[in-house]
């Protein structure tokens, strides 16, 4: 009866609200899991646990221990789960649950998958969530297969079978997680990691509705317009972040210089590749330069594809808001691309999208550097990333105290459930009664 009740209470809350409830139950969960004696090396703390947590969930990367040293294989193995969840999609993973066990899968659960998966609408989400398990099981195995290749001659088969299980999990969700204290630095030259990590977060950054229409359709006419922009827009800024950072860090003696032709090569492949998402390094990113860092941070904020399993403003939304400058600059009234029109209100779902996020960045930078001393640039980099899910860091993540800690999980919370679920919370809808005469507002 109790059940029921609560059950009864908890379809009355909009999905918005509830979403956020069932990412923050699980960060608790995953806490509380990490807590646990047989999960750490050593005692850890309540902040260590739920910070660690925080990121697995929200398959950010930022790490305050050392995820390989400091955890059991049982803890690790509970780290790879949560990213799996958060990577996946708790509502997805719930309602995929319910139809293996031939369970109902009601309205309402439809309601919650549409928002977890930033849907405009609830029809055929069942068979897009078991496409996904499809894309997600095919890519995770086949990424673990060729990892081993790597890791099982140099740590054994036992260790090397979990470090290419753990990598490929955390690879495809872009979540940054590694087992090494240098990320992936000592392979900076080996080209079945710089292929076989940048494949599975490039693919999982692309979206599950992109996977989901290449599956179905071999040809470039008969794919959706977001799949369009998706395609072009990755390949243009992995081209460019590529390009970029090899020019500007070619000769940093810190970076790219100390390394040999090849190696620099592979390097701004992967760095270029991992820094929208995935928060995997082969460099030092505390010894960048200045342009770099500010150059990362912007990737970053752009982040990966809608119903992906990466964060940021998206690559769409960012397409979006160039194609309305340009149009705003040539005096169209309209944003046409691939032969299709924008709407009115996808326009203004961006800008509010937009600003959102840069006042959440601004205000989290703003208060860490209130509780906070240390570099301006480590400290914006470090928001920055939290933001986008992306998990770089230059070095602070395990200086902040408590008050910065919480600053940090909060914008990597939001930056997992989306800024405008936030904005969806805060608002209210009411009908206007009463219409006003247009006025003039000089801009710019």
């Amino acid at each position: 009866m109790a059940f029921r009740t609560v059950k009864r209470r908890v379809s009355h809350l909009p999905p918005p609200l509830v979403l956020v409830l069932i990412y923050a139950t699980f960060i608790l969960l995953g806490a509380i899991t990490l807590k646990l004696p047989f999960a750490t090396t050593a005692p850890i703390t309540w902040s260590d646990a739920v910070f660690t947590a925080t990121s697995a969930v929200t398959v950010t990367g930022l790490a305050v221990l050392d995820t390989g040293g400091d955890f059991t294989l049982f803890g690790q193995i509970v780290i790879a789960f949560l990213i799996q969840l958060g990577g996946l999609g708790l509502m997805t993973f719930a309602v995929l649950i319910l139809s293996m066990l031939g369970l109902p899968v009601g309205f309402t659960h439809h309601l919650y998958l549409r928002e977890d998966l930033n849907q405009t609408s609830a029809t055929d989400l069942l068979a897009l969530t078991k496409m996904i398990l499809r894309v997600v099981l095919l890519c995770e195995m086949a990424g673990a297969a060729l990892l081993a290749l790597v890791f099982v001659p140099e740590f054994g088969w036992g260790e090397g079978m979990w470090q290419s299980v753990f990598h490929s999990v955390s690879a495809f969700n872009n979540a940054g997680f590694s087992l090494f204290p240098d990320s992936l630095s000592r392979w900076v030259g080996n080209p079945v990691i710089n292929i076989v990590i940048p494949v599975l977060f490039i693919l999982g950054g692309l979206g599950f509705t992109v996977a989901a229409d290449v599956w179905g359709h071999w040809r470039w006419r008969q794919y959706s317009l977001h799949t369009k922009l998706m395609l072009v827009g990755t390949a243009a800024l992995l081209a460019w972040s590529t390009i970029a950072f090899a020019a500007m860090e070619w000769t940093n003696p810190n970076t790219l210089g100390a390394l040999d032709w090849p190696a620099r090569i592979w390097a701004s492949w992967f760095q270029g590749a991992s820094t929208r998402t995935a928060g995997f390094n082969t460099v030092d990113i505390g010894a960048l330069n200045d342009s770099t860092a500010l150059m990362f941070m912007t990737l970053m904020v752009i982040g990966a594809g809608s119903t992906s399993t990466g964060g940021g403003i998206k690559v769409t939304t960012f397409i979006v808001l160039l194609l309305a400058t340009v149009a705003f600059f040539k005096r169209r009234p309209n944003v046409d691309v691939f032969g299709r029109r924008l709407g009115a209100d996808q326009i203004m779902k961006v800008l509010a999208l937009s600003m959102v996020s840069l006042l959440l960045i601004l205000i989290a930078l703003f208060v860490t550097l209130l509780f906070h001393e240390g570099e301006f640039l480590d400290l914006a980099f470090e928001a920055v990333s939290a933001f986008g899910t992306v998990g770089l860091s230059r070095g602070v993540t395990g200086d902040f105290d408590t008050a910065g800690r919480i600053v940090i999980m909060f914008i990597m919370f939001v930056g997992r459930v989306g800024p405008l679920t936030l904005g969806f919370l805060l608002a209210t809808k009411r009908p206007k009664r009463i219409s006003y005469p247009s006025g003039t507002v000089y801009l710019g």
